[in-house]
């Protein structure tokens, strides 16, 4: 980990903090506070943790980059990027320098949060007994699904060559306070960083209870994003277990009409994970890129008519957009100070059909059934039969412009336009300012 990671990481984030003496007016201005001072009681680590879920929230990772870096990567002429901003042009092109700003940005908040968690896992000695596992899961939770990102971004996917040799992000699981030589830290293979990832994800599983609100973590979001994970790996069985147990949690419906679902007011729920916007605090970069200025946005990301032929008559996913000056916008992301979708329970179901379909199992449900409950909610006519390419679909159209593009083109091997799946140009490389300053880093092929 570079100087630029640990310009971000100090004590959680350095404060300027005014320290009182006889009296309120006679005050010691100083830059920086002891580990002592700053994580000394329960409340100081609950508020580090808010700090956590606040650098997850930042647009530059959950609050839209991490999304529509996924989608941009894996775009295959489906949508068009007509924006200014070069970064994401890049992204979309799939001609990304090491100098972009944009991945620059989500990398150090990335690592910036990070560090909060494990500032919080650090000092978990300093919290109520009542809280602790609580406090621990949520932290479990925050890192193992920031790395979970970063590697399905920074480095080759999983299966791509051997997982025990290719270079995955530096693992970082101990608090960055005073900056030395041992932070500079080298790149963790694939294995170990997924092997981070699944003991957060399951610690924080163990740890949490049922959501109470989906803007913080719970049981039923770990296992989510563990059905995610397992999912990418293709450990089926694990990722159908992971989803069944949401499923069966009887927690969470499937809104009653397809667009309620990207409705604050009428989508709780559906939603598992969420980041929470306010007009005071968040940021909605999906409605920034992906809706018009009729909506608050720039309008940047058009849909084109190859997505659109993609849906069937009757389905409302293929009514779900809006025009605006002769170009189509996903209708998902409309509201700006909407909060961001980070797991659904559509997605869940659809994890559910595609791992009992290729293991040949009905855990939960049959594969139809659980692929005919999202159709039927959209409007779409019921299938006779699904095949894999079937529930493969359906994924593809119910989870359009939510950030897995990119991931599923990878996982199943399938090409991205005229690149094959494994091209170099679909994993994004590590800043240049991150390889100047750490000689114990390695670039990505290919750049």
């Amino acid at each position: 980990m570079n100087k630029n990671i640990k310009n971000w990481l100090f004590v959680g984030a350095s404060v300027a903090l005014m320290t009182a003496c006889d009296s309120r007016l006679d005050v010691k201005p100083t830059q920086s506070i002891e580990e002592s001072t700053a994580l000394a009681t329960s409340q100081d680590v609950e508020v580090t943790l808010v700090g956590a879920y606040d650098g997850l929230a930042s647009n530059n990772l959950y609050g839209g980059a991490i999304q529509y870096s996924g989608d941009l990567l894996g775009d295959e002429a489906e949508v068009r990027f007509g924006g200014t901003f070069s970064t994401l042009d890049e992204l979309w092109r799939k001609t990304m320098t090491t100098t972009n700003t944009q991945t620059q940005a989500s990398w150090l908040q990335a690592y910036n949060a990070i560090n909060r968690a494990n500032n919080v896992l650090a000092s978990l000695d300093k919290v109520e007994a009542s809280k602790k596992s609580s406090i621990e899961g949520e932290a479990r939770f925050i890192r193992g699904l920031i790395y979970f990102d970063l590697v399905r971004l920074w480095a080759k996917a999983w299966g791509d060559g051997d997982n025990n040799t290719n270079l995955g992000v530096p693992l970082v699981t101990t608090p960055t306070r005073v900056v030395g030589p041992e932070d500079n830290r080298s790149r963790a293979t694939v294995a170990a960083v997924y092997t981070q990832i699944l003991e957060d994800l399951t610690k924080a599983e163990n740890l949490l209870g049922n959501i109470t609100n989906a803007g913080f973590a719970s049981k039923n979001a770990a296992q989510a994003i563990l059905a995610r994970v397992y999912l990418q790996q293709g450990n089926y069985a694990a990722a159908r277990d992971a989803a069944n147990k949401v499923i069966a949690s009887d927690q969470f419906a499937l809104t009653e009409s397809f667009g309620e679902a990207f409705d604050d007011a009428t989508n709780d729920s559906e939603i598992i994970f969420k980041i929470i916007v306010t007009d005071q605090d968040g940021s909605n970069d999906l409605n920034t890129f992906y809706a018009p200025s009729t909506f608050q946005g720039r309008g940047d990301i058009r849909i084109q008519a190859k997505h659109l032929a993609l849906y069937s008559a009757g389905d409302t996913r293929g009514s779900f957009f809006v025009k605006a000056s002769n170009n189509n916008y996903t209708a998902k992301f409309l509201d700006q100070y909407g909060d961001v979708p980070v797991i659904r329970l559509a997605e869940v179901y659809l994890i559910r059909a595609e791992a009992n379909q290729r293991l040949g199992t009905s855990v939960g449900a049959k594969p139809l059934d659980d692929v005919n409950l999202i159709r039927g909610r959209a409007g779409a006519s019921a299938l006779a039969s699904a095949d894999l390419n079937a529930i493969l679909a359906e994924r593809k159209l119910e989870l359009a412009f939510e950030g897995q593009q990119v991931h599923d083109a990878k996982r199943l091997k399938k090409n991205v336009g005229t690149l094959t799946f494994s091209d170099n140009k679909l994993v994004i490389p590590i800043p240049q300012r991150e390889i100047d300053t750490n000689k114990s880093l390695v670039q990505n092929p290919g750049y």
